[in-house]
Protein backbone atom coordinates (compact mmCIF):
# COMPACT_ATOMS: atom_id res chain seq x y z
CA UNK A 1 0.00 0.00 0.00
CA UNK A 2 1.00 3.51 -1.32
CA UNK A 3 0.15 6.61 1.50
CA UNK A 4 0.53 9.90 -0.20
CA UNK A 5 -0.07 13.18 1.97
CA UNK A 6 1.58 16.62 1.12
CA UNK A 7 -0.19 18.27 -1.77
CA UNK A 8 -2.16 21.21 -1.86
CA UNK A 9 -2.21 25.18 -3.13
CA UNK A 10 0.42 27.05 -3.09
CA UNK A 11 1.37 30.95 -4.68
CA UNK A 12 4.25 30.84 -7.02
CA UNK A 13 7.80 30.55 -5.72
CA UNK A 14 5.99 28.45 -2.92
CA UNK A 15 7.73 25.23 -1.33
CA UNK A 16 5.60 21.90 -0.77
CA UNK A 17 7.02 19.00 0.62
CA UNK A 18 5.08 15.56 -0.42
CA UNK A 19 5.68 12.24 1.47
CA UNK A 20 4.91 8.76 0.45
CA UNK A 21 4.64 5.81 3.17
CA UNK A 22 5.15 2.33 1.50
CA UNK A 23 3.93 -0.47 3.83
CA UNK A 24 3.00 -4.02 3.21
CA UNK A 25 5.69 -4.83 0.43
CA UNK A 26 6.75 -8.36 0.89
CA UNK A 27 9.76 -8.41 -1.16
CA UNK A 28 12.88 -5.84 -1.32
CA UNK A 29 11.77 -2.47 -2.66
CA UNK A 30 14.14 -1.34 -5.47
CA UNK A 31 13.31 2.21 -6.66
CA UNK A 32 10.59 4.46 -4.95
CA UNK A 33 9.87 7.35 -6.95
CA UNK A 34 7.60 10.28 -8.45
CA UNK A 35 5.43 10.90 -11.23
CA UNK A 36 3.01 13.78 -12.13
CA UNK A 37 0.61 14.12 -14.42
CA UNK A 38 -1.21 17.39 -15.63
CA UNK A 39 -4.81 17.59 -17.74
CA UNK A 40 -4.33 16.59 -20.70
CA UNK A 41 -0.43 15.25 -20.36
CA UNK A 42 1.19 11.89 -20.11
CA UNK A 43 1.95 10.79 -16.93
CA UNK A 44 5.88 11.85 -16.69
CA UNK A 45 8.67 11.10 -13.68
CA UNK A 46 9.95 13.82 -11.48
CA UNK A 47 12.30 11.98 -9.76
CA UNK A 48 13.55 8.86 -8.23
CA UNK A 49 15.75 7.32 -6.00
CA UNK A 50 17.13 3.58 -6.57
CA UNK A 51 18.32 1.05 -3.96
CA UNK A 52 22.36 1.69 -4.10
CA UNK A 53 22.16 3.63 -7.54
CA UNK A 54 20.52 7.26 -5.88
CA UNK A 55 18.87 9.70 -6.92
CA UNK A 56 17.62 10.52 -10.77
CA UNK A 57 15.66 14.01 -11.89
CA UNK A 58 13.98 14.91 -14.62
CA UNK A 59 15.60 18.33 -16.13
CA UNK A 60 12.60 20.24 -14.92
CA UNK A 61 13.25 19.25 -11.20
CA UNK A 62 16.61 19.88 -11.32
CA UNK A 63 17.72 22.51 -8.69
CA UNK A 64 14.51 22.74 -7.51
CA UNK A 65 12.84 19.33 -6.01
CA UNK A 66 14.66 16.92 -3.97
CA UNK A 67 13.94 13.55 -3.17
CA UNK A 68 14.74 11.87 -0.19
CA UNK A 69 13.83 8.85 2.31
CA UNK A 70 13.92 8.23 5.71
CA UNK A 71 16.33 5.87 7.58
CA UNK A 72 13.74 2.52 6.99
CA UNK A 73 13.68 3.48 2.79
CA UNK A 74 9.77 2.71 3.49
CA UNK A 75 8.53 6.47 3.16
CA UNK A 76 9.85 8.82 0.24
CA UNK A 77 9.58 12.45 0.16
CA UNK A 78 9.89 15.05 -2.17
CA UNK A 79 10.78 18.81 -1.67
CA UNK A 80 9.34 20.80 -4.07
CA UNK A 81 10.53 24.63 -3.71
CA UNK A 82 10.53 27.32 -6.22
CA UNK A 83 6.86 26.32 -8.15
CA UNK A 84 5.39 27.35 -11.06
CA UNK A 85 2.11 27.09 -12.48
CA UNK A 86 3.32 24.67 -15.19
CA UNK A 87 4.49 22.55 -11.86
CA UNK A 88 0.52 21.42 -11.08
CA UNK A 89 -0.24 18.38 -11.48
CA UNK A 90 -1.39 15.53 -9.75
CA UNK A 91 1.73 13.83 -8.77
CA UNK A 92 1.98 9.93 -7.71
CA UNK A 93 3.71 8.42 -5.77
CA UNK A 94 5.48 5.03 -7.58
CA UNK A 95 7.30 1.71 -6.16
CA UNK A 96 9.11 -1.07 -7.95
CA UNK A 97 10.13 -3.97 -6.19
CA UNK A 98 10.67 -7.80 -6.28
CA UNK A 99 12.62 -9.70 -8.43
CA UNK A 100 9.80 -9.14 -11.45
CA UNK A 101 10.14 -5.57 -10.99
CA UNK A 102 6.48 -4.91 -9.98
CA UNK A 103 5.58 -1.54 -9.81
CA UNK A 104 2.83 -0.06 -7.68
CA UNK A 105 1.48 3.10 -7.94
CA UNK A 106 -0.19 6.05 -5.02
CA UNK A 107 -3.67 7.17 -5.36
CA UNK A 108 -2.13 10.49 -6.68
CA UNK A 109 -2.50 13.96 -4.87
CA UNK A 110 -3.09 17.64 -6.35
CA UNK A 111 -0.66 19.87 -6.89
CA UNK A 112 -1.91 23.32 -7.46
CA UNK A 113 0.11 26.37 -7.89
CA UNK A 114 -1.62 29.29 -8.63
CA UNK A 115 -1.15 31.79 -11.21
Amino acid sequence: QLVESGGGLVQPGGSLRLACAASGFKERIYVMGWYRQAPGQSRELVANIADGEGENYAEFAKGRFKISQDSGKSTVFLQMTSLKPDDTAVYYCQVVSGVSLRMDWGQGTQVTVLT
